[in-house]
């Protein structure tokens, strides 16, 4: 949220009058005197004092989530559960979106948040987030798809991806198992991959998202509040 609109909301005066105060070095985030009213803030993840005193502000929500197959990564579908649906009552607070999407039969790390800038920064193709999944595919994965997915993958409809990172865990002639790590994410991309290199994905989950790591602790559907160690790590994201 922007500086200013933050303190007009908490009640520190018009808009002029929150430009005022801010461009009177009244104002730190952080510790350090506010550089502009439209700076881009989060009082659930900074420290942010008005002559002197901290905002008192309902902490935003931030959320990691294990999603099963069958659930959607969308605020509402008319014919199959979303995320948003998995959460608890207490957790259900307005304007909580998913970050970016899982397609409906992959599993695992989803994050969700009620912090609009977090889930538009995180998925800009200039701050190069990256995404690694647990991949399993009906084929033989040889030396060679390393470097395949190294070099950009060109589907047959003329796109190309950015060069992705493939760790090879088994490889054998029915079954081939990996990790793969990419920062960007068109639609269906992992899975046209491996199309692309010849064998069709039959198991796909998602274990990381940037700094977050999905551990095995979190059952499917299961979900938890990010902890102040991860919450410092999203600091990157609003700076």
């Amino acid at each position: 949220m922007r500086l200013d609109k933050l303190l007009g909301e908490l009640g520190f005066g018009s808009r002029n009058q929150v430009k005022k105060l801010i461009r009177s070095r009244l104002v730190t985030v952080d510790g350090c005197i506010a550089f502009g009213d439209n700076m881009n803030v989060d009082p659930s993840l900074q420290e942010i004092l008005v002559r002197g005193e901290q905002l008192r502000w309902q902490e935003s929500l931030y959320l990691i989530m294990n999603k099963p197959k069958g659930v959607v990564t969308a605020r509402s579908d008319k014919k199959h559960p979303t995320v948003l649906d998995l959460l608890e009552d207490d957790d259900k607070m307005p304007g909580t979106y998913p970050v970016g999407r899982l397609d409906r039969d992959t599993e695992g790390l989803v994050l969700l948040t009620n912090n609009g800038p977090l889930g538009f920064r995180m998925l800009h193709p200039r701050y190069h987030v990256s995404k690694t999944y647990y991949v399993e595919v009906n084929g033989k994965l040889g030396v060679d798809a390393v470097r395949f997915f190294k070099e950009g993958i060109s589907f047959l409809d003329g796109n190309k991806c950015q060069p992705a990172h493939l760790k090879l865990i088994s490889s054998a002639a029915v079954k081939s198992t990996a990790y793969v790590t990419l920062s960007e994410g068109k639609f269906h991309q992992v899975k046209k991959m491996f199309l692309a290199y010849g064998v069709k994905v039959i198991y796909l989950k998602r274990v990381a998202f940037g700094p977050f790591v999905l551990e095995e602790s979190l059952l499917p559907g299961s979900y938890r509040q990010l902890n102040e160690e991860e919450k410092n790590l999203l600091k990157a994201f609003l700076d």
